[in-house]
């Protein structure tokens, strides 16, 4: 369920150039500046097996235990401080994903390639499912549900063509109303512009929308917004309290996967009872909502935002593609061009 609504304003007009829902993926937007000495430039090469010390910390023996009869592990040595050793580490666990410029050190976490070995088998079965999942198999057995997730990003690869057609449908319409509202078309009550965005949603309605708008959006957004993601009254208050004037040209966003979650709700309740004290009409238009960052959740507060929906799932579809390796080696974590 979700809402969307909000009224008059007198704020100054925004008049976006082009449209925030660009088609294509510009690698060279995406790189960064970070250098990194290549693998190749090193001398000696190492292997995946070849046993090495933990670096990070010192691991509580019981820390890793599982339920499962894994092997012995064995005895955890003490913090290395080699810096030929910590170097040689570092360069061999850096993942680089040269085309988004996206880099990951895991090389100061206390694992040893022995316990990489070990977990061999784990890695597998995840990789398996998680290709079964991809296929559409039921991930909630409790609401006989696939999980799609990836389809958002490609929607070519949705099990069903009815799948594909909603996704394709749900990202034009979310593309189409966010460029009407930052371009004026659609307007407030009393004619005005937007230049508001409440978001009200808890826990998964609303980390990944924060997530992408501290991230993402541009330092000055043709709509800037704000979270009401608890119950806390006083919270609550000042988010309302700091709109101002602005809360007649706010545009409300309500994200809930059930449509009755609770705290949402109540967040819901307070935000008219602001707009009904202020004498201001609280209207609706509706909006099918998940609790997914790459579904209308996280895209329509994004592209409100004026940040390019379309290239952003482009991106995430390409790490998705560099997820299906099923090779846990030093190489293939690395080598990624």
């Amino acid at each position: 369920m979700a809402s969307l609504s909000s009224l008059c304003s007198s704020s100054p007009s925004l008049n976006p150039k082009q449209s925030i829902c660009k088609t294509t993926l510009n690698p060279s937007r995406l790189k960064t500046s970070l250098a990194y000495p290549a693998r190749t430039l090193l001398t000696t090469t190492r292997t995946l097996l070849t046993p090495t010390r933990s670096i990070a910390r010192d691991i509580p023996a019981d820390l890793s235990k599982t339920n499962d009869n894994l092997p012995n592990k064995p005895k955890q040595l003490g913090l290395e401080k080699d810096p030929n050793s910590l170097w040689n580490r570092y360069v061999d666990w850096l993942y680089q994903h040269k085309e988004l410029g996206l880099y990951l050190d895991v090389s100061r976490i206390g694992f040893t390639d022995e316990f990489v070995s070990e977990m061999e088998p784990r890695f597998q079965k995840a990789f398996k499912d998680m290709e079964e999942l991809e296929k559409g198999s039921i991930a909630n057995p409790d609401e006989g549900r696939m999980v799609g997730h990836y389809w958002l990003r490609n929607s070519s690869l949705a099990p069903k063509p009815i799948l594909k057609t909603q996704i394709d449908k749900a990202l034009d319409a979310v593309c189409d109303f966010a460029d009407q509202v930052v371009s004026g078309k659609i307007k407030t009550p009393d004619g005005e512009r937007f230049t508001q965005i409440l978001s009200v949603g808890i826990g998964g309605s609303a980390l990944g929308p924060q997530f992408v708008a501290e991230a993402l959006a541009p330092d000055n957004p043709p709509l800037k917004i704000r979270f009401i993601d608890n119950t806390d009254p006083a919270g609550i208050d000042h988010q309302i309290a700091q709109l101002g004037p602005e809360l007649a040209s706010t545009l409300v966003i309500v994200i809930s996967k059930s449509g009755g979650t609770p705290e949402t709700r109540n967040g819901l309740l307070e935000v008219q009872k602001a707009f009904r004290e202020t004498g201001l009409d609280f209207c609706k238009t509706g909006f099918d909502l998940r609790t997914s960052e790459m579904s209308a959740v996280g895209l329509l507060p994004a592209a409100l935002q004026g940040i390019d929906i379309r290239e952003m799932l482009a991106g995430a579809a390409v790490m998705d593609e560099a997820n299906r390796t099923t090779v846990v080696s030093i190489d293939s974590y690395i080598s990624i061009p």
